[in-house]
């Protein structure tokens, strides 16, 4: 079972750029979709950016333009990089991961059941 590690919250003034990172403990290249969610109290979770086996990138549309979703298949490492953070972005991160049979298929946020423990973001106004 594949494990997750998120890292790299903090809190930042609005305006400002975070780097998310997610350590998975084995390769997660071709077999599957990656993601990171995000949770704000009292709010449902959101799917925020993912990554299908192919590399195909899809985005929520919160977050579209200053938001990127990478990974690096070396360190076996997922990424977020956010950009011009907004007050409304505070929320827990989740990075997730998805098994996939068809290589570049899509997946639903349904579909992610191996999820990393959260790191917290808090952006001031």
């Amino acid at each position: 079972q594949v494990q997750l590690v998120a890292s790299g919250g903090g809190s930042v003034q609005s305006g400002g750029s975070l780097r998310l990172a997610c350590a998975a403990s084995e390769p997660m290249s071709g077999g599957y979709c990656m993601g990171w969610f995000r949770q704000a109290p009292g709010q449902r979770r959101e799917g925020v950016a993912t990554i299908d086996s192919d590399g195909t990138t899809h985005y929520a549309d919160s977050v579209k333009g200053r938001f990127t979703i990478s990974q690096d298949n070396a360190k076996n490492t997922l990424y977020l990089r956010m950009n011009s953070l907004k007050p409304e972005d505070t929320a827990m991160y989740y990075c997730a991961a998805a098994e996939v049979w068809v290589y570049g298929s899509n997946c639903l946020d349904s579909d992610f059941v191996y999820w990393g423990q959260g790191t917290q973001v808090t952006v001031s106004s």
